[in-house]
């Protein structure tokens, strides 16, 4: 057995909902511009080209339900309501048609991002890692084995802040579905059992304070809570 120098890091991992059981966690993969109109509010082009990948470390995840501290280094932390995907197959070069058989479950996460590091680092050619990998940055909820609710296409996806509706939109508004999400990220790497893939987010991405409460949902999959707390 392997003698380490440190002791090893903790294993990342997710809840089940409904059981005493985790998710371990190895990569996550999130998808940018996936909704038409979340890429016009963004001031870009909506056509059906080539979806991009960028990544947070799995110890960004962490359970939803409790309160996430507001990050440092940021006067413009936003929220990002997204569909997960959770892997419990692996393999390269997946066949869409294929691409379910790959998958172990969904749930319901936010890609919170530093949006003003975001703009900084699209101004100057940088990479987004200090925009989006911070720590707590992908809060989730428990997720929900397919073999329970299936492989959805569509239903409502949304997004409450103090009660005020911020975003809402339908996952068939995906401008790549899951299955091609799933297959095309798997062409660039291989994807093993653990990974996550957030799929994108619709339109009405805005600002949150310290205090702020946040509801959203899933249709047909599961709902989300969280409260943003002081600043770290």
């Amino acid at each position: 057995m392997a003698q380490f120098v440190i002791a090893p890091p903790r294993q990342p991992s997710l809840a089940i909902e409904g059981s005493t059981e985790r998710f371990p966690l190895r990569r996550v993969y999130c998808v940018g511009r996936n909704y038409a109109a979340h890429a016009r509010e963004m001031g870009n082009d909506p056509d059906r080209e080539p979806p991009f990948f960028f990544s947070k470390p799995a110890d960004a995840v962490c359970d939803a339900g409790g309160t996430v501290p507001y990050p440092p280094l940021t006067e413009d932390l936003h929220h990002e309501m997204e569909l997960v995907v959770a892997i419990g197959v692996g393999g390269s070069d997946i066949d869409p048609a294929a691409a379910t058989d790959h998958i172990w479950g969904y749930g319901a996460g936010l890609d919170l991002t530093r949006r003003d590091l975001q703009a900084q680092a699209k101004k100057l050619g940088r990479p987004w890692d200090w925009a989006k990998g911070f720590d707590q940055s992908a809060p989730c909820a428990p997720l929900i084995p397919a073999s329970r609710i299936g492989h959805p296409v569509s239903g409502r996806i949304w997004l409450k802040v103090n009660g005020e509706l911020r975003q809402e939109g339908d996952l068939a508004d995906q401008i790549w579905p899951v299955a091609d999400i799933v297959a095309i990220c798997s062409r660039a790497v291989r994807l093993e059992p653990g990974d996550l893939i957030l799929t994108g987010t619709p339109a009405g991405v805005g600002p949150l304070q310290p205090g702020d409460k946040i509801e959203g949902g899933i249709e047909g999959i599961t709902d989300i809570s969280l409260t943003i707390g002081p600043r770290a």
